[in-house]
């Protein structure tokens, strides 16, 4: 069976549709209906249930969709190898970044992408760990560098990691807490600000915090919004947990203070790189990742 009519049994079995996925393919209905008989024959198996409602695998469909969906997808990565090699390029980059990474390392990697490789066009997806997830799938990104907290457990996926990125507790310079050693409990007078956290951590914290058993650290805002986060701790007494590397100019400026928390260990995210298992990296992913790696490894 040809590697074009593969991707035909791979495009029915994800639009369930006679109609919607010939348009994929840009056939006819009729022309893409004879492909996928021709490839039931060659085959001898019967590949998909038709009946009157969506279009579905039959086991055997199943069991041939999932080798030849490897099957397509090694190809794309061919294809993209042989051009990046015949053109000469080092390549383009697309990919994810977390809200504490972005708010971290991201710059210094844009920084030195667009010093040392001029030419070269960045697209950056700043968002959660599933939705890059999402798009890691369907090969919108090259990878992704999050909290590995958050990322899915997933065969398809490989994780590199690259670090931590430490994170505290600050408040606006005259905030009734400035200069006090305080305990975990004192913040939820004031309401604590927060990117997202997950929830096992939250528990944790509840229990430092003396809250009852399986109740978690209340945030009074999540927002994956660093920037925000600090405006907040900067125009109210609300407390903020933010990554220390994105403190330095309103600690610099004296805006913002850190808290110590006196019963709390320093607390920290797993930084890491997620990338799709058998993904080829173009010349130009393959040095972003290692500056990802200095830069965590320096802050």
């Amino acid at each position: 069976m040809d590697l074009r009519r593969m991707s035909h049994l791979v495009a029915l079995a994800d639009a369930r549709h006679f109609g919607r996925a010939a348009q994929q393919c840009h056939l006819s209905q009729p022309a893409f209906s004879r492909s996928i008989l021709a490839a039931e024959e060659s085959l001898g198996l019967q590949l998909f249930n038709r009946g009157a409602g969506e279009i579905t695998c039959t086991d055997a469909g199943a069991f041939v969709v999932e080798r030849a969906r490897k099957l397509v997808f090694d190809s794309r990565c061919l294809e993209r190898d042989v051009s990046l090699y015949r053109d000469k390029k080092i390549g383009d980059i697309a990919f994810g970044v977390g809200p504490y990474p972005a708010a971290t390392i991201l710059l210094g990697l844009l920084c030195e992408l667009r010093t040392r490789y001029p030419g070269i066009n960045a697209r950056v997806e700043v968002n959660r760990a599933p939705y890059l997830t999402e798009h890691l799938h369907d090969e919108s990104l090259n990878f992704f560098v999050a909290s590995l907290v958050f990322v899915p457990t997933h065969p398809d996926l490989v994780v590199t990691p690259l670090g931590r990125l430490d994170a505290g507790f600050y408040v606006r310079a005259g905030h009734p807490l400035d200069g006090q050693a305080v305990r975990l409990a004192d913040l939820l007078s004031y309401g604590v600000a927060t990117v997202e956290v997950a929830v096992q951590i939250q528990l944790d914290l509840g229990k430092i915090a003396g809250l009852p058993p399986g109740v978690r650290f209340p945030a009074v805002v999540t927002c994956d919004d660093v920037q925000v986060l600090k405006g907040l701790a900067r125009l109210t007494d609300t407390v903020v947990v933010c990554p220390v590397a994105a403190m330095d100019p309103e600690l610099r400026s004296g805006a913002l203070v850190p808290l110590t928390v006196t019963n709390l260990e320093p607390l920290h995210a797993p930084i890491g790189v997620v990338s799709l298992r058998g993904r080829s990296f173009s010349a130009m992913a393959e040095y972003a990742i290692e500056v990802l790696g200095r830069l965590v490894a320096n802050e």
